[in-house]
């Protein structure tokens, strides 16, 4: 993925106008599912497909004008620091309110590129585009307001504190969490393996906590990597870095830390114990974070835990 920091003016706008089409298209699918049971909500999010239309012409306009005719695609899949969206055609049954939530992690991501992109830009014209544009995101939260008042009551309208919120869980929690259940199930192989290759405690510790220290390091640094914060306002990448690196630690010493118990049958046991809990709770996190029916999340990590699990056991014990 390329840092926005290296993106020109140019790929910018390229970049912009591919997110203004897939904001729309976003919103018109939102329109088509509610149109039926709900046609007031279904007509908000209508005009604010219109309004994502109008802001790709303009940026189109002003592109022709400064760089020509071909547009390259360029998406937020391949810049660092966007948040990764589920394709709103792999969601079934999604509901207004959780439609209403998205939308508004939406516009404030888009506020925020636009913000940035026009304290970069040095072009006088693509600098007044990009800060109008910023300000007509920020102004999203009244023009929902309006569209509230035209087609639903006030009890709909969308909370800009509350954008922030749930754009802070999906830049800045969500990363954590998704530490803490790669550390809880990476290590199970090494760990078990270790286990039963030596039927020592001490040696079984010592594999664990390397395995956890090491997926530490190899996560924090992902972590750290993937985005310098200039674009998501997610704070500094060692500080992020630093607290997924640490919950990698944390998920993976959760199953080691018994085989500081002398007894091997015994630590292996409450060792079981914990990995059953851990699993459990990866699973309630991605039914409470991570919009994944509990059934379907518990299904999947049963699953992948049960396997990583088996093949340690079966490699300490060949």
């Amino acid at each position: 993925m390329i840092p926005f920091s290296d993106l020109t003016e140019q790929q910018i706008l390229a970049l912009a106008i591919s997110s203004e089409d897939d904001d729309a298209r976003t919103y018109m699918a939102f329109a088509n599912q509610l149109h039926e049971d709900f046609p007031a909500s279904a007509h908000v999010f209508f005009d604010m497909a219109e309004e994502e239309h109008e802001h790709r012409r303009m940026l189109q306009e002003l592109y022709r004008k400064k760089f020509g005719d071909f547009i390259p695609l360029i998406r937020r899949a391949d810049i660092a620091g966007f948040i990764k969206q589920t394709p709103i055609w792999r969601t079934k049954n999604m509901g207004l309110e959780t439609m209403r939530k998205r939308a508004e992690v939406m516009e404030l991501e888009a506020y925020r590129f636009y913000k940035t992109s026009a304290e970069k830009s040095t072009d006088p014209d693509i600098k007044k585009l990009l800060t109008e544009l910023a300000e007509a995101e920020k102004e999203h939260e009244s023009l929902a307001g309006k569209l509230g008042e035209k087609h639903l009551n006030a009890d709909a309208k969308l909370e800009e504190s509350d954008a922030k919120k749930r754009l802070f869980l999906l830049q800045v929690i969500q990363p954590g969490l998704l530490g803490l259940m790669d550390g809880s199930v990476s290590t199970l192989a090494p760990l078990f393996a270790a286990a039963f290759a030596t039927h020592s405690t001490w040696d079984t510790f010592l594999v664990g906590s390397a395995a956890s220290i090491g997926a530490g390091i190899s996560m924090g640094f992902a972590e750290a990597l993937s985005d310098d914060g200039e674009l998501t306002g997610r704070g500094h990448p060692l500080i992020r870095g630093t607290s997924a690196g640490v919950m990698t630690t944390i998920g993976g010493l959760g199953h080691t830390l018994p085989y500081l118990i002398s007894d091997f049958w015994t630590a292996t046991i409450v060792a079981v114990f914990i990995v059953f809990i851990e699993l459990w709770a990866i699973s309630w996190i991605r039914y409470k974070y991570m919009d994944t029916p509990f059934l379907r999340a518990a299904f999947q990590i049963a699953v992948g835990g049960f396997i990583v699990f088996a093949a340690g056991i079966l490699i300490g014990n060949a």
